[in-house]
């Protein structure tokens, strides 16, 4: 039997009381899995022009960068251009289904359903399962009704999206990042913690570019995004500071532990190409400046000393990482050499 309707009712409330679209999303991708236990995976993807972007994934695989889908393209991309939900059983019998190396996960079975509101496919929510005809007509119902409960957090998160997101990457915009920092500064005070940032810079963005075009430097920048957020927490807020310039928001963090995570994400964006497909592979590299909050600086200050650091982790080569305090020591000492 499919699991009470009363847990759709309490996922409805989460999605309300979540704080941001990604959350949302995040929870419809969570309770996909627990509604559909055969599923070990599953993802939902945005309408961006004629592309579909990560919104959120869960489960097997979702630690990996996101493959691109368009529409039209593979079983998802099928689900997005004609607006219909799909079962399959058995994906390597299905002719719609995009096989790639980069996936990590087995797909034997699929179902896709269209996210629809108001006439328009906003975009697919996706189930796979590793085994052959895995999924029941009672999944398809569930994830046709979570389908209906995402298109409502998009279409309510809507204005949202418009004044705080930026659309191409789906991360915060410029505008959010400092009300974000003084309101996790002022959470910081209250509970006695801590507070870092990551300045993230893509190395040679502009060469991209150059070589590939506008178009291939904004599914770059999209496919960055995602390779991020699938390897912070929950808690952490990822803004797009302007151009190749990401924020990483990170509350309760010291600053030696944001050391870590910026060699681990620095890591994760060289280990393998952001862009792979026929005729086309593009890889990256990022720079990265670590600042932690003093506990008195204003946001401006805390974000302008990450600025310094990467830049001077620019000036070192790229590919690193640079501690804001390096450079305060360095400045002590260097003041200590002119004034003995």
């Amino acid at each position: 039997m499919c699991e009470p309707l009363d847990v759709l009712t309490t996922l409805t409330q989460d999605i309300l009381d979540a704080r941001d679209c990604q959350s949302r999303l995040q929870l419809v991708t969570d309770f996909a899995l627990r509604l559909a236990p055969a599923a070990d995976h599953a993802s939902v993807r945005l309408s961006q022009g004629d592309g579909l972007t990560v919104g959120a994934r869960s489960g097997i695989g979702s630690d990996r960068p996101a493959h691109g889908f368009r529409r039209g393209e593979g079983i998802l991309g099928w689900v997005a251009e004609h607006g219909r939900s799909v079962r399959v059983g058995d994906s390597q019998r299905d002719p719609r289904f995009k096989p790639y190396t980069e996936r990590g996960f087995a797909v034997g079975s699929v179902v896709s359903v269209p996210i629809r509101a108001r006439g328009t496919t906003l975009g697919v929510l996706t189930l796979s399962a590793p085994q052959c005809d895995a999924f029941t007509d009672c999944d398809e119902s569930v994830a046709n009704l979570l389908a209906q409960t995402a298109a409502h957090a998009l279409v309510t998160s809507d204005l949202e999206r418009q004044t705080i997101t930026d659309a191409q990457t789906l991360a915060y915009n410029r505008g959010h990042l400092y009300p974000r920092l003084e309101q996790e500064m002022a959470r910081t005070q209250r509970e006695g913690s801590f507070l870092s940032i990551l300045l993230m810079d893509i190395d040679y963005f502009k060469r991209v570019n150059d070589e590939h075009g506008h178009r291939v430097g904004d599914e770059l920048l999209r496919a960055f995004a995602d390779v991020i957020r699938s390897g912070i927490r929950s808690s952490d807020v990822l803004v797009r500071r302007g151009g190749e310039e990401f924020v990483l928001v990170m509350p309760a963090t010291r600053e030696c532990a944001a050391v870590t995570v910026a060699d681990r994400l620095r890591k994760r964006v060289a280990g393998q190409p952001l862009l792979s497909r026929p005729n086309l592979r593009v890889e990256a590299t990022i720079s990265i400046g670590i600042a932690g909050w003093d506990g008195r600086e204003p946001a401006t200050a805390l974000d302008e000393r990450a600025d310094q650091a990467m830049y001077e982790a620019k000036r070192r080569g790229r590919n690193r990482s640079v501690r804001a305090a390096e450079l305060r020591s360095s400045l002590a000492l260097c003041a200590g050499d002119r004034h003995p």
